[in-house]
C-alpha cells in the first residue's frame, strides 16, 4: 500500500504524551498537546520490548531488496543537520538490574545469517574502559518505559541536547490510538550505571497516520513508511545543572531524504542499542553491516544483524566515529559524521536470516517531527 505525495504532505503530527488517553484529533488537522506526567519504573523487572517480527521474510526476500535497489527512495536533494561531542561533564545514578541480566562473559562476532547479508556484532564495550561514556557512544542509551504495569526497554538517541529520536512502536501501539506511559532516558546506560542521569520525558511526537493506522505498512504495524518518534525530555534545574543532557553527551547528526546512501541505495550502517539477546540488555551492542534501500517493501532499509527485541528505536548511522585528521587525502562524496539515517524497526520471523529493518528518514518524517516539537520546546533544541 502506497500513499500520493498529496496524501504523505497532508499526514499531520499527532502530540502522545502519558496520560491514559488520547484528545480527539482536531478536524483541521491541527496538533493536540497533551501534558506528559512522571510514572514509577520497575527496573527489576524491565523486559526488553518485543522487535515487530516481519513474517515471513526469508532469503529470497533479501536478494529480492539488493535486485531493486536501484530504485530511487525519492527525487528530493537530501539533508542532514550537525551533530555535537558535548562536554562530557557526568552526574551518574545507580538503577537495579533486571532480575535476569546476567552479563556474559565473551560474544564473538557472527559473519552473517543465511541472507547472506554481512555484519558484524559485539558489545559497544571495551571493558575494563568505559565506551559508553565517550562520544560518540554516549549519545546512545536505554529507553524504559511502561505498558500497564509493566516496564519495557527499548534504544533511543540525542538529535539535539533534550531532544530523543526512537521507534514509534515504543511510543504507541500502532492503528489504535493507544499510547505508551513514563518513557525514561538513560544516556550511556551500562550495567545498572546511568553516568549521564535519568531523564524524563515532557512529550513524545509521531505520526498520526502510524497511530491511526493510514501509514503504509507491508504488514499490520511492521515494515511501515514512518515508524519514527521523537520525544521532549524534561529539563533538569538547579545553579550547577545542565538543563539537557546534549550539553554533557553530545548529540548525534541525522539526514533524510536518502544523504548517506549511494546513486544504488547502498550504505554502511552502524547500529547501537540494548537488545534484550545480548548480554541482557544490560551493555550497549554495535553491529556494521551493509545497508540497502528495499523499495519493495515500504522503502524501508535492511541490514544484518544479530540484534533483537529491546534494540528497537536505536540508531542506525553512516561514518560513525571520531573522524581522523587527513594526511595526504580527502574524504568522499558524503562525509558527514555520526548521522542517523533510520532507527531499529523490525526483524525477521526466521532466526537464521538475521536481517532487520527501519523506516526511512524523510523530511516528511523526522524533519517534520524534529521541527514541530523544536517549534514547542525551543530551549530542549538550542545549540548554543
Amino acid at each position: 500500500m502506497k500513499l500520493s505525495a498529496n496524501l504523505m504532505h497532508l499526514a499531520t503530527l499527532y502530540l502522545v504524551t502519558a496520560v491514559a488517553s488520547f484528545a480527539q484529533q482536531a478536524p483541521d488537522g491541527s496538533v493536540t498537546s497533551l501534558e506528559s506526567a512522571a510514572q514509577a519504573l520497575t527496573y527489576t523487572e524491565a523486559r526488553p520490548f518485543n522487535l515487530p517480527i516481519a513474517e515471513g521474510y526469508r532469503d529470497e526476500d533479501v536478494r529480492s531488496a539488493f535486485v531493486n535497489a536501484s530504485s530511487a527512495l525519492r527525487p528530493d536533494f537530501p539533508g542532514y543537520t550537525i551533530g555535537n561531542a558535548g562536554t562530557g561533564k557526568q552526574a551518574p545514578i545507580k538503577t537495579p538490574l533486571s532480575k535476569i541480566t546476567t552479563p556474559s562473559k565473551q560474544l564473538a562476532p557472527v559473519d552473517a545469517g543465511t541472507s547472506g547479508l554481512p555484519f558484524s556484532t559485539a558489545r559497544a564495550d571495551l571493558d575494563p574502559l568505559a565506551t559508553n561514556e565517550q562520544y560518540p557512544f554516549r549519545a546512545a542509551g536505554k529507553l524504559f518505559f511502561n505498558i500497564n504495569r509493566q516496564t519495557y526497554i527499548c534504544s533511543a538517541s540525542l538529535v539535539k541536547p533534550g531532544l530523543v529520536v526512537t521507534a514509534a512502536h515504543c511510543v504507541a501501539k500502532y492503528g489504535s490510538k493507544s499510547q505508551y506511559s513514563g518513557w525514561e532516558f538513560h544516556p550511556g546506560y551500562r550495567n545498572g550505571t546511568s553516568p549521564f542521569g535519568k531523564w524524563t520525558v515532557a512529550r513524545a511526537y509521531v505520526l498520526t497516520a502510524y497511530l491511526d493506522g493510514s501509514d503504509p505498512c507491508q504488514l499490520k504495524g511492521v515494515v511501515c513508511r514512518d515508524d519514527v518518534a521523537v520525544l521532549v525530555l524534561n529539563a533538569h534545574s538547579g545553579a550547577h545543572a545542565d538543563p539537557y543532557p546534549g550539553r554533557q553527551t553530545g548529540w548525534f547528526s541525522y539526514a533524510w531524504n536518502g544523504a548517506g546512501f549511494t546513486p544504488t541505495k547502498t550504505t554502511h550502517v552502524t547500529q547501537l542499542g540494548y537488545p534484550g539477546c545480548l548480554d541482557n540488555a544490560v551493555l550497549m551492542q554495535r553491529n556494521d553491516s551493509q545497508g540497502v534501500v528495499d523499495s519493495t517493501h515500504s522503502d524501508n532499509t535492511v541490514i544484518g544483524s544479530l540484534m533483537c527485541g529491546g534494540s528497537s528505536g536505536g540508531p542506525w548511522l553512516v561514518n560513525f566515529g571520531v573522524q581522523p585528521s587527513l594526511t595526504g587525502t580527502s574524504f568522499g562524496n558524503a562525509p558527514m559524521p555520526n548521522a542517523i539515517i533510520g532507527v531499529a524497526s523490525w526483524g525477521s520471523t526466521d532466526n537464521a536470516v538475521k536481517w532487520m529493518g527501519a523506516s526511512p528518514f524523510l523530511d516528511d518524517n523526522i524533519v517534520k517531527l524534529v521541527g514541530t516539537a523544536c517549534n514547542d520546546y525551543p530551549a530542549a533544541c538550542k545549540t548554543n
